[in-house]
Formats: C-alpha cells, sequence, structure tokens
C-alpha cells in the first residue's frame, strides 16, 4: 500500500526547515550505506550527531505523530528518527531494498522495518529527475511530491531514486515498526479507520452503527497487534 499525505508541513514550515539545513553538518551519504548500496548510493546526508539534524528530526517526529492519517495508516510502534538527505550534480539511489532490521547501538533503538517514509523539501520544479520509483506488484510508480508531502510505503519495496541531472532535491527519509506486522491486515485497518471517520462526521457522538464499527476496528487491532 502506497499513502501520499499531502500538507504534512506548510510552506513557512519547508522555508523554515531548509533554512535551518544550511546550517548543518552534510557528509556523503556512502558512510551510512551497507556493501552493496554503496555502490549505487550518491547522494549527501546530514551526519547524525549533528545537532541541527537532531532539533530538526524532532520537529518532524513531532509532527508526524499530530497527524491523524500518518497514526492510521502506520500504526507506528517504533520510529527511526528522520534523516536530511541532498541529491544534486546527477546525484542517485539506485534499486535497493531497506534492512529488515535497523539497530542504533549508540540510542538502544532496534527496529524492524515495515515503512519507509519520504518527506519531499523541494518544490518538485526546482529540479530535474529525483523521482523515487516504487516497485509494487502492479508496476513501478514513479513518485515526485509537493514541498512538505509526504509518500509511505511498505520497506519491502524494491526502490530508487533517478539521477537530478539539475537543481537539488532536498527530503527526510524515515523507517518504522508497525504494531501490526502484515501489509494487508494494516491495510484492512487504515481502510476500516479512514470510513469510521468518513461516517462519524455526518453522525451523532452516540451513533450505534459507528460504535459498532469502532468495535471491530479495536478488536481486529487487538487480535493482530504485536506490542
Amino acid at each position: 500500500m502506497l499513502i501520499v499525505i499531502e500538507n504534512l508541513l506548510g510552506p513557512d514550515e519547508v522555508a523554515d526547515l531548509r533554512a535551518r539545513l544550511n546550517e548543518a553538518r552534510w557528509i556523503d551519504g556512502n558512510q551510512t550505506a551497507g556493501t552493496r548500496s554503496i555502490a549505487v548510493k550518491q547522494n549527501l546526508q546530514v551526519d547524525r550527531e549533528c545537532p541541527v539534524g537532531h532539533e530538526l528530526s524532532n520537529i518532524l517526529l513531532r509532527r508526524l505523530g499530530e497527524t491523524p492519517r500518518f497514526v492510521s495508516a502506520s500504526l507506528a510502534e517504533k520510529i527511526w528518527p528522520p534523516v536530511f538527505n541532498a541529491y544534486q550534480d546527477g546525484g542517485h539511489y539506485g534499486t535497493h531494498v531497506d534492512s529488515a532490521l535497523m539497530r542504533d547501538n549508540a540510542r538502544g533503538l532496534t527496529l524492524r522495518s515495515d515503512l519507509s517514509a519520504t518527506i519531499f523539501l523541494s518544490d518538485p520544479d526546482s529540479y530535474e529527475g529525483g523521482e523515487l520509483v516504487i516497485e509494487q506488484e502492479y508496476g513501478a510508480q514513479g513518485v515526485k511530491l509537493a514541498a512538505g508531502d509526504m509518500v509511505l510505503y511498505p520497506s519491502s519495496s524494491l526502490h530508487q531514486v533517478t539521477p537530478v541531472t539539475s537543481g537539488q532535491r532536498l527530503c527526510a527519509i524515515l523507517w518504522l515498526q508497525s504494531a501490526v506486522a502484515d501489509a494487508a491486515e494494516r491495510a484492512l485497518l487504515y481502510d476500516l479507520d479512514q470510513s469510521i471517520q468518513a461516517l462519524s462526521s455526518d453522525r451523532a457522538v452516540d451513533d450505534p452503527d459507528v460504535d459498532r464499527l469502532i468495535h471491530v476496528y479495536h478488536n481486529l487491532v487487538r487480535r493482530w497487534a504485536q506490542v
């Protein structure tokens, strides 16, 4: 399931974040690539120990927690702090799959990557190329969103970032472990929750039909969640 969440960040928030990123310490992205990925990865990213990066990462984590659609779609149990990256001058990331298990011993964090996310921070008209291409069951889909939008997709998917031939593509990327590991079950829960929210807006707060749907939703979460 591929989900686009529009306007996660507003224009002023994007502008402020981009300005702060100018103060960050950038390093070669190959320093965090795996043995196979290093051959296909060419980008820059903010050093994980950079204080500016930590501050901006926490801003994004708070926003994600305040975004109902993200919470509904992800049922996030653990989130790997967002990483900021930049592609320019032909920078790209060839076809790869994200690591199934991610460990940060310094922070005592280990997670199973169920979902990956990209938050776009550059206007799509400001750079050429740089599409996030995600291979799905019915073929590959290219994603190039407005600044402030986010795409959420299975970490198990093969994906790539095509070369940026002009301009600069700034993004934040993150990975998460969901309380519901099975993608099909998570998709059913998301559809059910979105339907409940849509119906609730036109019904009384004590509507019995909505209450029954909420009852079903939570009992399915109880059955499928691994916490």
